[in-house]
């Protein structure tokens, strides 16, 4: 009996070994969500198939000022929740991940830790904004692992606010009257339909910046 056991075992062995050896080890299934200029611009980001749109949904809003004077969209202390995006990576573990999210935003090594969220399945530990409905809706959708862009809101002078729609406004009609608006426009304009905040809503009807397709 004992023979036959071992037998099983070393056969089992050599078919892991054949397995790995023809490329077929089954790889994880690791998650970056998006609902900004990550999905129609991912630029070096290893997405390994299209945006999906039944990612997790999240209180997220045009809320951060970023680079070229734009107000980007961010997970943040919000009433409303919208629906964000997913696409499963091309890397092996969730530090690749990590790295890959962390070189394609711009984010120093030194900030990855504060900027960038992760959830991992094998644990269950999780970190950044939004980890409890983000675990949720990983489990349900047999990830491995998830990361997300998670940057703190704010305007200039007022960080780790957020801040309230006239101020939003105001920033942008200043960028039109200084002809500085272009790249905060199409930021707004281009951002997935499915993410429509409140403060998209009001950028409608406001200043006619309505969805443009990407």
């Amino acid at each position: 009996m004992i023979g036959l056991w071992y037998r099983l075992w070393r056969w089992l062995l050599e078919l892991v070994r054949v397995q790995r050896s023809n490329g077929v080890e089954e790889q994880m299934r690791i998650a970056c969500l998006g609902w900004g200029s990550l999905v129609w611009d991912p630029r070096n980001l290893p997405l390994s198939g299209e945006w999906e749109k039944d990612g997790p949904i999240l209180p997220i809003e045009f809320a951060r000022e970023s680079g070229r004077k734009r107000i980007t969209l961010v997970i943040a202390d919000v009433p409303e929740t919208v629906t964000s995006l997913w696409a499963l990576l091309k890397v092996d573990s969730r530090a690749a991940a990590i790295d890959a999210l962390a070189t394609r935003e711009g984010i120093k090594e030194e900030n990855i830790q504060y900027s960038i969220g992760w959830w991992r399945k094998a644990d269950g530990a999780s970190n950044g904004r939004g980890a409890q409905s983000i675990t949720k809706w990983a489990l349900a959708h047999n990830l491995d692992a998830v990361v997300w862009t998670n940057l703190k809101p704010g305007l200039r002078g007022s960080p780790n606010v957020v801040p309230h729609y006239p101020a939003v406004l105001k920033h942008f009609r200043d960028l039109i009257e200084n002809g500085e608006h272009a790249d905060a426009e199409a930021y707004v304009r281009k951002t997935p339909l499915q993410v429509m905040t409140p403060y998209r809503r009001r950028l409608q009807d406001d200043l006619r910046w309505t969805p443009i397709p990407t």
